[in-house]
């Protein structure tokens, strides 16, 4: 079964230099959002603080939550990501430190 990349959800962030910074909260919102697509779930249904693991997050959704994550935010992370940061608050959390670190570099 070939998974298809979820539609952008709406108000979801963007890397462009003229819309505004994610935070946490809309940074997290989009990464449950892509995960309830990815494993066809009620985005509500999805605890922030709970291991995605436990949803049935496989390591082909991870993956591919990392590459929307490359896509919409021009930036690359270890394909580990998903399973470092187990939680969508820690990788969000993740996702916000790197992009934190990246703008600091220009």
């Amino acid at each position: 079964m070939k998974l298809q990349p979820p539609a952008p959800a709406t108000g979801a962030p963007a890397a462009s230099a003229d819309a505004p910074a994610p935070t946490l909260e809309s940074l997290t919102d989009w990464l449950i959002a892509r995960v309830a697509v990815y494993l066809r779930r009620d985005p509500r249904g999805i605890d922030p603080a709970e291991p995605l693991a436990s949803y049935g997050l496989d390591s082909v959704a991870a993956l591919s939550l990392c590459g929307d994550v490359e896509e919409d935010f021009d930036l690359v992370l270890d394909p580990t990501a998903a399973w470092d940061y187990p939680t969508a608050a820690a990788f969000a959390e993740h996702v916000l430190d790197r992009l934190g670190a990246v703008a600091g570099r220009h």
